[in-house]
């Protein structure tokens, strides 16, 4: 790793343990750039020299503990308060040096909603909804689950695998995880295979999450109230967020048992594929993996091309499946996984999340065209945007600014004043760092000329099903359509006490915790938005 050649020159204006060098100033951008290389390299035991400060400190092998406490000391440092999650804001030496000594950064740049189109000329509708979920095995018995604030987390299921030969409270531990505990669905090895058309000897090759997209689909399009003969032959789209694959992994580790069906049974691109050979759809056929975000991408790329025209309607939706343990095992070593088995979404006891599983879809029709055809619909989609985090403190550490970033641009492009958003589907995982950098982003873009008087509320099915990972978007797409159908917000579960590093009054947000009706719109959109990854 590359040294920094201008650092040893700077040590001596940095006294770790006292106050900064200076009289009736702040501390200027080198000045803390030398007590963070310090206080690194004690840290580290590594010469000062060896700290390139354009790295992000993950690169050093420090965790959010090392990193809250690096804050913490820095903030004693320089005799003011600090937030805790600032290192994954500006996750380098060089770019929290630069932070600290500006203190007059600028305010958040206003959103500009201007009316361009006609208010319906994008919005998409959805129009069937069909979902296998923990303890729920189709929409309707969905929202009574979260209406009713029930919990679908239970211990791992003995048919799945055994459970007590991978469990292990120690994460260090080989081959061990360090939690019972998942959001399991029912009769996963079920499947009618004549139903569908597939012989039974393919069928058993199939990856059950194929088989699980094909009876949610045909559940969607009759919910839509589709005739499926008539959509034949038309430019009918299917986009699909899909990433785990264990059954394929069992499958292949078998070489012997490896037949002509094996490919196309587990092969990611198929989960959309087959569902357009089954129905005879013409339209794109796409299977995404984003991971968290991998079903709400595939809404959205499925909005983009029902704008485009390239579909004339569009299936779009994610699936995931825990046959295996080796997951679950890989995030109990990251430090991932709650040992108690819940997601404690914006809660002071956060400490990681639960992996869940389920299949769901929604049919996408361009909304001019679904009120002309005399179409039911949940709820419409205005506007939606996707990024990236760029090079944050690690893989998979979150950007706040990027995070703000794209909800400024969603809400552009919906031509909505965020100020009027009255609740948030949150990604909520239920981590200590990682729901207080959601929640400040949320906070800094839905401040936007929104009373005092009205918070805007928070939620995360996180708390009902667990993450469902690939599938994770969708199901918090669904919960946010069936609530504004129903005209009223579930609770969100396991909220006991505020995380600390929240300040959710001067934030302008509130954690829903009870059953309550949707509030009165003020606007003529009755907006809300989604926050899934």
């Amino acid at each position: 790793m590359a040294g920094n050649p201008n650092i040893a020159g700077l040590q001596h204006d940095v006294e770790r343990n006292g106050q900064p060098d200076r009289e009736n100033s702040e501390p200027g951008a080198e000045e803390i750039q030398a007590w963070l290389v310090s206080r690194l390299s004690e840290l580290l035991d590594i010469e000062p020299s060896e700290i390139d400060v354009g790295e992000p400190f993950a690169s050093y092998g420090l965790g959010s503990t090392d990193l809250v406490s690096l804050s913490g000391e820095l903030a004693d440092w320089l005799g003011r308060q600090l937030p805790a999650e600032l290192a994954y804001e500006c996750p380098t030496v060089d770019a929290l040096a630069r932070r600290l000594a500006d203190t007059s950064s600028p305010p958040h740049s206003a959103l500009e909603v201007s009316k361009v189109r006609d208010a319906n000329a994008d919005a998409i509708a959805i129009i069937g909804i069909g979902c296998r979920f923990p303890d729920a095995k189709d929409a309707q018995a969905f929202w009574n689950l979260l209406r009713n604030g029930v919990d679908a987390i239970r211990e791992v299921p003995a048919e799945r695998f055994n459970l007590h030969d991978f469990l292990d409270s120690d994460p260090a531990a080989p081959g061990k995880m360090v939690t019972r505990w998942g959001g399991f669905i029912e009769q996963v090895d079920q499947f009618d295979a004549h139903f569908f058309g597939i012989s039974p000897r393919e069928a058993a090759r199939m990856d059950p999450q194929q088989r699980l997209l094909l009876e949610v689909a045909w559940e969607a399009l009759e919910d839509a109230g589709q005739v499926r003969e008539t959509l034949a032959g038309t430019a009918a789209g299917v986009f699909i967020g899909i990433s785990n694959n264990d059954y394929g992994r069992i499958q292949f580790a078998d070489l012997d048992r490896i037949d002509a069906y094996a490919g196309t049974g587990n092969a990611l691109s198929i989960a959309a594929n087959r569902i357009s050979y089954v129905f005879d759809f013409r339209g794109p056929s796409i299977a995404l993996d984003t991971a968290c975000s991998s079903s709400l991408v595939a809404v959205h790329q499925a909005c983009c091309s029902l704008r485009s025209g390239e579909s004339t309607l569009a299936l779009a939706g994610g699936v995931n499946l825990i046959l295996s343990p080796a997951i679950t095992i890989n995030f109990s070593k990251a430090g991932a996984m709650a040992p108690d088995g819940r997601c404690k979404t914006f809660d002071a006891r956060a400490n990681g999340y639960v992996r869940s599983e389920g299949a769901a879809i929604v049919i996408l029709k361009p909304l001019t065209q679904a009120l002309a055809d005399r179409d039911p619909i949940y709820a419409v989609i205005r506007g939606s945007a996707v990024n990236q985090d760029g090079r944050s403190n690690g893989l998979m550490a979150p950007n706040p600014r990027a995070q703000e970033a794209v909800l400024r641009e969603a809400y552009r492009r919906a031509e909505v004043s965020p100020g009027d958003v009255h609740y948030v589907e949150a990604h909520g995982t239920g981590t200590l760092l990682g729901d207080p950098i959601e929640a400040k982003a949320l906070g800094a873009v839905l401040a936007l000329d929104r009373p005092p008087e009205r918070p805007c509320l928070l939620g995360s099915v996180k708390t009902n099903l667990g993450h469902l990972e690939a599938a994770a978007g969708i199901a918090g797409l669904i919960k946010v359509a069936l609530a504004l159908k129903h005209r009223e917000i579930p609770p969100s579960l396991n909220f006991e006490q505020p995380n600390p590093h929240i300040p959710f009054d001067q934030l302008g947000l509130r954690v829903q915790t009870t059953l309550e009706p949707w509030p009165a719109a003020p606007a003529p959109t009755g907006a809300s938005s989604l926050r899934c990854q």
